[in-house]
């Protein structure tokens, strides 16, 4: 049987004998740990930014005040934008616009009837009851009324973020002491955390952090709220980095979770190497207000080229993908954030020197073109505090890259980068470290590959045809079935080609793939795994793109 998602992809939902299932990653008390500390750390960085702005008002400090404000009040509206577009739609009733959903819906009640798809009896009650909750029913609308009120109320106090991790919190202790199905729906929210935290971080953070220490380097001098403020925005940027790569990796049945021992070396490499950056630039910018502005917007510029010109893949279209491409290039003026599939040590070490470059020269320049209040002895001591830093980073980076890197610590036998860069490329399906067997793991075609099949081409290949079908030759009708590990439970078939790492799957990033894969989840006995579409060999990949 297969579904559509609003036109994006078939799902198919496919039968396998019971087995002895592959150990499957379980919330734990330290996931539960890390996210009440995810909580403190926004907390903190919240209340210090809005306290010292009133100190501000209270000294009369209003232009500093003004600024302060501005770097809380509008990357907030932006993140709780974004936020509650996303739970519109998610919350969105199945006949307006979860076509997908219901369509999913539909095909788990026809599939319930077969007791050899989901597991027989309860199996069929369940998609059936899926099926009855997507036609609605008039029983609910106050329900749904409230909950849309409340959501309305939580991102107008912008409190979505508070929501969401409090969200995800209990989904992954239901998921883990009760058993329920939503191992799913708990991924999903700590994607999304992390996606709008991500985003929040570098839109009110990092600028927040440059503007206190400029203020801190013209005054000369440390106020206790400033440097609150100050060290929570460079705790919190370098808290969200590391959250962000241990969720993404954590999505990834074909990469190995990151342990928090490497979170935590990868969250002081970020801490010390982006404090040496954002000094650099108060420094700069207290003398040099213009040409830091050019600065800036050259070196965003020039990034986003980079990162444009290595064809990312992480969103759904084309317009999509420049934004995020934009996006990263304001990440890319503080810290490094790798975006291309392979080995990132060629990259990482062209970015470190270009970083250290202009840092050397934004410092160099305040220390030669500095104010007569400014001693010899206090300019040497800000100058060695920025290089200490850098080194400090640069030492943590080091240390997670030859100890804790979850793909293995780096030997001086394969440090040929650009040799291994091809072969990665050159390798369609690499082996999942989990649970997906490795005809069903893919690495992303051409983008001018199709995606969906026509209704007609779909009609005529029969009711339970795949979106996409390879014709074998002539001469190979009748090839030997291909044996493949069996696992207990039902398995979602997604017909889209999987992105590469360090992109999001498509079924983190597309919202109606997301619901088609819940409501299955739901009438499901147990948790579905998911696979891709596998192209195979290079000649599969030509004849299934003139398949289409």
């Amino acid at each position: 049987m297969a579904a559509k998602s609003d036109g994006i992809a078939a799902v198919s939902v496919l039968p396998e004998s019971p087995a002895p299932s592959p150990a499957v990653k379980r919330y734990s008390l330290p996931d539960c740990c890390w996210t009440l500390a995810a909580l403190l750390v926004f907390f903190s960085d919240g209340a210090s930014d809005l306290w010292l702005a009133a100190d501000y008002y209270l000294r009369r400090d209003y232009w500093w005040f003004a600024l302060t404000l501005v770097f809380i009040v509008v990357p907030s509206v932006v993140v709780q934008a974004l936020s509650f577009r996303w739970f519109a739609y998610d919350y969105a009733e199945e006949d307006g616009g979860g076509g997908g959903a219901a369509a999913a819906a539909a095909v788990v009640a026809a599939a319930g009837a077969e007791s050899h798809l989901l597991g027989g009896k309860g199996a069929e009650q369940r998609g059936a009851g899926a099926a009855a909750r997507s036609s609605g029913g008039g029983g609910r609308t106050c329900c749904r009324a409230c909950v849309w009120l409340f959501q309305s109320l939580v991102h107008i106090l912008q409190l979505a973020q508070v929501w969401r991790y409090v969200h995800a919190l209990y989904l992954g202790v239901q998921s883990r002491w009760r058993g329920d199905h939503s191992y799913w729906r708990m991924m999903f929210e700590s994607a999304d955390i992390s996606m709008l935290r991500l985003l929040e971080t570098f839109l009110k953070s990092a600028p927040q952090l440059v503007l206190q220490l400029s203020i801190i380097v013209q005054t000369s001098q440390v106020l206790p709220l400033q440097g609150l403020s100050a060290s929570a925005s460079l705790v919190s940027l370098a808290w969200m980095v590391a959250s962000y790569q241990k969720a993404l990796r954590d999505s990834r049945d074909d990469k190995l979770p990151m342990s928090y021992k490497a979170v935590v070396v990868q969250m002081l490499w970020h801490l010390f190497t982006v404090g040496a950056r954002t000094m650099a630039f108060a420094l700069f910018v207290s003398i040099f207000q213009l040409y830091f502005g050019i600065f800036i917007v050259a070196h965003w510029c020039a990034m986003t080229f980079w990162i444009i010109q290595g064809e990312t893949d992480f969103c759904m279209s084309k317009w999509e993908e420049i934004i995020y491409n934009m996006m990263v290039g304001i990440m890319y003026v503080f810290c490094w954030f790798s975006v291309r599939e392979g080995p990132t040590r060629c990259r990482l070490l062209l970015y470190s020197l270009i970083v250290l470059a202009e840092n050397v020269a934004l410092t160099a320049a305040w220390y030669l073109y500095r104010g007569p209040r400014t001693s010899d002895f206090y300019a040497v001591v800000v100058v060695c505090v920025v290089a200490c830093s850098y080194a400090l980073g640069t030492f943590f980076m080091f240390v997670y890259y030859c100890l804790l890197h979850p793909d293995g610590p780096v030997s001086a036998g394969n440090l040929g980068c650009c040799l291994e860069e091809a072969r990665a490329v050159s390798e369609p399906c690499p082996s999942s470290a989990v649970s997906v067997p490795p005809p069903d793991v893919v690495s992303s075609p051409p983008r001018t590959l199709q995606r969906t099949k026509g209704g007609a081409e779909q009609e005529a290949g029969g009711e339970g045809a795949d979106v996409f079908q390879v014709r074998p030759p002539a001469g190979l009708r009748t090839p030997a079935p291909r044996l493949t590990p069996k696992t207990e439970g039902p398995v979602i078939r997604i017909d889209l080609p999987r992105k590469q790492y360090p992109a999001w799957d498509a079924h983190f990033i597309d919202r109606r793939l997301r619901k088609t894969i819940l409501v299955l989840e739901a009438a499901s006995p147990v948790t579905p795994r998911i696979q891709y579409r596998c192209l195979g060999t290079p000649k599969e990949v030509m004849e299934y793109e003139t398949t289409v």
